[in-house]
């Protein structure tokens, strides 16, 4: 599926305002819950959402080095410094307020850009039992995906086909295995195993 940088920060901007109609649901408890985030609850998933509607690109050099330049170590951090002094009401007002905002990640664009908050958002909702992204959404973020990514996350898709059942995505080649996109995504940043007994080796985090 090939689309436009238009078409693309339109889903960016859908997916934050869906994310921050879901949060504004949630219960205190719900921001405590454990996320797919290895070590992180909701709320520091929230923080990590929003971290670069405020940071700089100074704080963020600082911030790296300080962190001898693992990015994971850096963004846990910085989650957890953000929900130490930021309430949960902040942290979505932070969301609520950069529906728009044109963060990119370095060398991502737009693409990177919707990858993270769709992820992330997943991240959240899984948990919770919340609805996920839209398919449509999710096969967008699934069409930029390659071996750099798949090596990111510890995945392996040799000898097997993940094929959508609710959008037409195709990821590998090989025996096919069906699922709905929502789950290959899952499986592709090693938050869920493989099928058929193929283990995706988990980073120390899948940040």
């Amino acid at each position: 599926m090939s689309s436009t940088d238009a078409d693309l920060k339109q889903h960016i901007h859908a997916e934050r305002e869906r994310l921050a109609s879901l949060l504004a649901g949630l219960h205190d408890k719900d921001w405590d819950r454990p996320s797919l985030c290895s070590g992180w609850r909701v709320r520091e998933v929230v923080a990590h959402i929003t971290t670069p509607f405020r940071t700089t690109l100074p704080r963020l050099v600082v911030g790296l080095a300080a962190a001898r330049f693992s990015f994971d170590r850096y963004a846990d951090r910085a989650a957890r410094k953000d929900t130490a002094r930021m309430s949960d009401a902040e942290l979505l007002a932070s969301l609520r307020a950069n529906i728009t905002n044109a963060w990119q990640p370095p060398g991502g664009g737009p693409a990177g850009a919707l990858a993270h908050d769709t992820i992330h958002g997943l991240d959240i909702t899984e948990p919770l039992g919340l609805p996920s992204s839209p398919a449509e959404r999710i096969a967008l973020v699934l069409a930029g995906t390659n071996a750099r990514s798949l090596s990111y996350f510890g995945v392996d898709l040799a000898g097997i086909q993940l094929r959508g059942m609710d959008a037409d995505v195709r990821l590998g080649e090989g025996e096919p295995v069906d699922m709905p996109v929502k789950d290959i995504l899952l499986t592709i940043t090693g938050r869920r195993p493989l099928p058929q007994g193929r283990a995706a080796s988990h980073r120390e985090s899948d940040r």
